[in-house]
């Protein structure tokens, strides 16, 4: 399906990566809900949801086509790219895919979009999002949780939880650049840039680790592992899952901190960049149901393009929080479907 071009241009800042300035008139917050079956838009202005899709197939990864009327959303249910029009809801196509898709990511002019597939073989799927057709399936060592493109795109990086590892791929070539096993398994990933937009560092989540690992991306090798400092005095230590306690990193447009929630503590922490020092942190709601504690599970993460608002989705209590990145405070609790997850941000000029 070919598609004209129109007059207006957008950023789309994903969950866990900024890909460019804040010039914007509008601002939208996208959140996926994983049992609900829906996608939420959230008004930053407001806090008041805006928008709801219905009846979507177990949706998981979410982005934008460069021009704003497009969202893509992986269907877990479906093992599909799915294409909505942005204003309408109606959906316009769906891409049949490999095999069960994760998180999914949009190359820099737009053109294809990249698909973690988890189950089989794995690899990242490419989808020709100008003609709307499944292309190929880039192989990887493993199957595949999340895949990213850096700021300069160049590069996908994908992170394995079964694998134990992170895989590289040039994006010129769609070849292989390197892998690098982690010892635990590779979950949401953060990745900071240079001055000139090359990529510096990837923050990494690991399986069964209250923290993240630190990879020097030029030298291609772990430098640092950082555990979360635990629960803070007068914080409720909550059960976390078990293989994730701690789930949903991000960086924030400016560049200047590193947002890292912990299931195990029901909390997100702040981190000063470059240097990585703790700032401080947000306890997460808890709602009593039948008189029983039930934590928020802070998961994804994504920012206003001001970085002035953190929303961070709520996956145990089916809330999105919304969080003073200044006052390192929570100041909303916006209600959306059933199990939050992904989340990403729609910068309209």
């Amino acid at each position: 399906m070919k598609r004209s071009a129109v007059a207006f241009t957008i950023w789309v800042l994903p969950a866990l990566a900024y890909v460019g300035p804040a010039l914007a008139s509008e601002v939208l917050v996208y959140i996926t809900d994983h049992v609900g079956s829906s996608i939420e838009a959230i008004d930053p202005q407001t806090n008041r949801v805006v928008q709801v899709i219905k009846d979507v197939a177990v949706p998981h990864g979410i982005t934008f086509s460069p021009d704003g009327s497009r969202i893509y959303v992986s269907s877990e249910g479906e093992e599909a790219l799915w294409i909505f029009d942005r204003k309408t809801g109606a959906i316009l196509d769906k891409v049949h895919l490999s095999g069960i898709p994760n998180n999914i990511a949009i190359t820099k002019d737009g053109s294809r979009v990249l698909v973690a597939i988890r189950d089989g073989k794995g690899g990242i799927d490419v989808v020709d999002v100008v003609a709307d057709k499944f292309v190929k399936t880039i192989p990887t060592k493993a199957p595949l949780h999340n895949v990213y493109v850096t700021p300069d795109g160049k590069f996908a990086v994908a992170g394995s939880v079964v694998g134990e590892s992170l895989s590289v791929i040039d994006l010129a070539t769609d070849q292989p650049a390197w892998d690098l096993p982690l010892g635990a398994g590779a979950r949401p990933i953060a990745i900071e840039a240079n001055a000139d937009g090359s990529t510096k560092r990837l923050f990494v989540q690991l399986s069964k680790f209250d923290g993240f690992a630190v990879v020097d991306f030029a030298a291609q090798k772990e430098v640092q592992r950082i555990k979360l400092p635990g629960p803070p005095s007068g914080l409720t230590v909550h059960q976390p899952h078990a293989s994730a306690p701690s789930h949903g990193i991000a960086i924030a447009p400016d560049g200047k901190t590193l947002w890292v929630n912990s299931n195990l503590s029901n909390a997100v922490y702040a981190y000063e960049l470059p240097d990585l020092k703790l700032m401080g942190h947000v306890a997460m709601p808890v709602r009593e149901v039948a008189g029983k504690p039930i934590p928020a599970v802070p998961n994804w993460l994504t920012f206003t393009p001001d970085s002035k608002r953190l929303y961070v989705s709520d996956l145990g209590i089916d809330t999105v929080s919304v969080i003073d990145t200044d006052a390192i405070k929570e100041i909303a609790v916006v209600p959306v479907g059933k199990a939050p997850q992904r989340s990403a941000t729609l910068v309209i000029q």
